[in-house]
């Protein structure tokens, strides 16, 4: 070789981590193989009888193996206990103000439906979390007309009241709508989830705007423009679907060219790679101009302009673009993302060759096993089962026990029913309740109630709770290493090839099936500890919540200091995780070994890992975005314009099946890049160690490619 082994002073001056490349070209330096710290080990010596990931091994980690078929066996033991106790309809179903379940509890047995009285408060951002503020009661049916009592008063027996007011003439029923025992007014319904929903047009909306002349318009002004709210978010919504429907060839025809431009961009990547990240980054850079240029001057049209800032009368989507606040929102956005990207090019700018190479070996490494592109969708599907088998086991296992209800309304009741020893918060049994309190004296005890409290779960639920979400990471983590072990197994297959055309016709079955046989157990290693780092985590959030009431700000900083702490150090492991499942693959290492053998191997490299995994993600997600935002531009021309000549009157709003299609887009181009960024990791590690047992003689020749030995100064001797 012609690379003379010299370091210049600077280099001796450097920090140990920064000068310990083992026979690694920096600028048209190297460091000899004898002159790395012996604390970071020995480069790999020369094997004659490696050649790529080992046929012939044994399985590893077989502890953690015993230990995560165990773990499984008992998580669907508790599933089986969950599905065989549990009924999640007693959670799901609707409760009045006083608790009874409709359709369930004995006093509502007859009324499956939920009725709100005034739902103009049921209209606030906090509801789903807090519930509806106004009386709830259960009914037999959902009202089938209008109804506004003060100009229907002869029609007072169509009033719907709580459970003990039955009104008998005008003044009882004018009494108990001032007392709020009935509701005032109400809107034809339908039964959404077992809850009387009203079904909102505009003459339903028309007929309530015109009796606000005949009401007190100070009462009911909010709730005509709450109306008018839902009424508008409900028919958008219904317009968005209709869209969908309309469109659903448009959109099956933008996910097709999504797909062909992804197979496009990676077949250009493989012959033109610099050509297409240099064009992602101008064109990123551009659209990044463009958008701080459009969002200044709508800004400042708007500040300028206080009407055009006047939201009033104006939909959901025109309100938001009408304000100088949102282009200010979006404006701050686009700076600080054209400010990093700019950043990432003026001091990464050498780096970023050295990523397009390994890109360009990745495209080659992929077009030749083009079936690894669609393989990420496995581990998906098994990521999904994960999640919905774990939300299942959750509802059921919180339904399990027996339902525990309890007296209510007792304390100021004259009902008879006191003198059998009922009294107010008594645990009591809803059949027992009726037979003795609700035949001839309900009239005396309609407020008391044998109120459903809560589940009276057994006395383990919360340690199985705790067992089902330690299950779900340590199942959800696994998946992710499996796929992660076998896309390395592939790659490294292909670069250990010395001829790519001797590469196995079904390298990615042969991988999955080596995999499953020996490295279950290591990968279930690799995923328990990033399990118990995560349920760590989400103990210190849990304790967070819990002190905040007591706003003690050493105990904040602590916390706080924590919880960065294990956030760093999961994403330590992560990085430490996925390059042992890479030396597993190739090696068939135990979990440790292949840690140590990685982490070592990478210390002795660790300006250009660092570069590597920062450059190569950044070039990543350039990529998705250009191709999104291609299929976008496309789709928009097609879709949203009549340039084309296609016709789309047939739409409330053109850009529904565009804002679909990007979306689609975007998920499809990332599952093709986890795969070029799985190759690129694999692919660097084994570049590394190929470095570390070869010199490019005859007898050792480099299994690199001709443009990375070009691109470090490296040449195979002729024979």
């Amino acid at each position: 070789m012609s690379v003379k082994h010299t370091r210049s002073a600077d280099v001796r001056q450097a920090p140990q981590l920064i000068r310990i490349f083992s026979c690694r070209v920096v600028h048209g330096q190297k460091m000899a193989k004898s002159q790395v710290p012996a604390d970071l080990g020995q480069p790999i010596p020369y094997d004659p009888d490696f050649n790529g990931p080992l046929k012939n091994r044994s399985c590893t980690d077989i502890i953690c193996l015993l230990l995560f078929l165990i773990f499984i066996g008992c998580w669907a033991g508790i599933a089986i206990y969950a599905f065989t106790s549990g009924d999640p309809y007693t959670l799901l179903v609707p409760r009045d103000s006083a608790g009874s379940r409709c359709g369930l509890d004995h006093n509502v047995k007859d009324k499956p439906y939920l009725f709100f009285f005034d739902l103009t408060k049921c209209f606030g951002p906090t509801v789903p979390f807090t519930g509806c503020p106004t009386t709830q009661v259960c009914v037999k049916e959902c009202p089938s007309e209008y109804f506004y009592f003060p100009n229907q008063e002869e029609e007072f027996r169509k009033l719907i009241c709580s459970y003990d007011v039955t009104p008998t003439d005008k003044i009882e029923a004018k009494d108990a709508v001032e007392k709020k025992k009935c509701a005032e007014w109400y809107l034809k319904s339908q039964p959404f989830e077992k809850r009387c929903i009203p079904i909102l047009n505009d003459e339903v909306v028309n007929n309530i705007t015109s009796t606000v002349n005949d009401m007190n318009p100070e009462k009911l002004l909010s709730s005509v423009k709450n109306i008018k709210a839902l009424s508008q978010v409900e028919q958008i919504g219904q317009n968005v679907v209709d869209d969908l429907i309309n469109s659903w060839w448009k959109i099956l025809i933008g996910v097709a060219i999504a797909v062909a431009i992804c197979i496009i961009y990676i077949v250009i990547m493989r012959w033109l790679a610099a050509l297409m990240v240099w064009l992602s980054l101008v064109g990123v850079l551009a659209l990044l101009i463009a958008a701080v240029y459009f969002t200044t001057r709508k800004y400042i049209e708007l500040k300028n302009d206080p009407i055009l800032d006047d939201t009033d009368d104006k939909n959901v989507f025109e309100s938001y673009a009408t304000k100088k606040d949102t282009w200010l929102v979006l404006l701050i956005i686009s700076s600080i993302a054209l400010a990093i990207v700019l950043l990432i090019l003026i001091f990464l700018r050498k780096r970023i060759l050295l990523a397009i190479a390994l890109v360009k070996e990745g495209s080659k490494a992929v077009s030749s096993v083009t079936s690894v592109l669609f393989f990420p969708l496995f581990p998906w599907i098994f990521q999904l089962a994960v999640i919905a088998f774990t939300i299942c086991v959750a509802l059921y296992l919180a339904t399990t026990g027996e339902p525990q209800y309890k007296i209510r309304g007792m304390a100021n009741s004259t009902c008879p029913c006191s003198a059998q020893g009922y009294k107010d918060g008594m645990i009591c049994e809803p059949e027992k309740f009726a037979q003795d309190c609700m035949t001839d004296q309900y009239n005396l005890c309609s407020n008391v109630t044998c109120k459903f409290i809560a589940m009276n779960n057994p006395v383990l639920y919360p340690y199985l709770q705790a067992f089902n979400l330690l299950a779900f990471l340590w199942g959800s983590f696994f998946v992710s290493a499996l796929g992660q072990m076998i896309l390395a197994s592939v790659f490294a297959t292909w670069y250990w090839t010395f001829r790519k055309s001797n590469l196995p016709f079904f390298a990615v079955l042969d991988a999955t099936c080596r995999v499953l046989r020996y490295h279950i157990g290591t990968l279930a290693f690799g995923s328990l500890i990033i399990t118990i780092c995560r349920l760590i985590r989400i103990m210190l959030e849990y304790v967070d919540q819990k002190l905040k009431k007591y706003d003690n700000e050493i105990t904040r900083a602590i916390l706080c200091c924590c919880k960065c702490f294990f956030w760093c150090l999961e994403k330590f492991l992560k990085f430490i995780n996925r390059n042992a499942y890479i030396m597993c693959a190739i090696h068939g290492k135990n979990f440790c070994a292949s840690a140590k053998d990685a982490f070592l191997l990478l210390m002795r490299n660790i300006v250009r890992v660092f570069v590597l995994d920062k450059v190569t993600d950044f070039l990543f997600f350039l990529g998705k975005l250009v191709i999104t935002m291609g299929v976008g531009a496309l789709s928009y021309l097609f879709f949203a314009t009549d340039l084309t000549g296609i016709d789309n009157s047939g739409l409330n709003y053109n850009v529904v099946p565009v804002i679909v299609i990007m979306i689609i887009t975007y998920i499809i181009a990332s599952v093709f890049f986890s795969v070029y960024s799985m190759a690129v990791d694999t692919l660097f590690l084994c570049f590394l160690e190929d470095c570390e047992r070869n010199d490019g003689s005859s007898e050792k020749p480099y299994y690199m490619s001709r443009n990375l030995m070009k691109i470090f100064d490296k040449k195979n001797k002729k024979q």
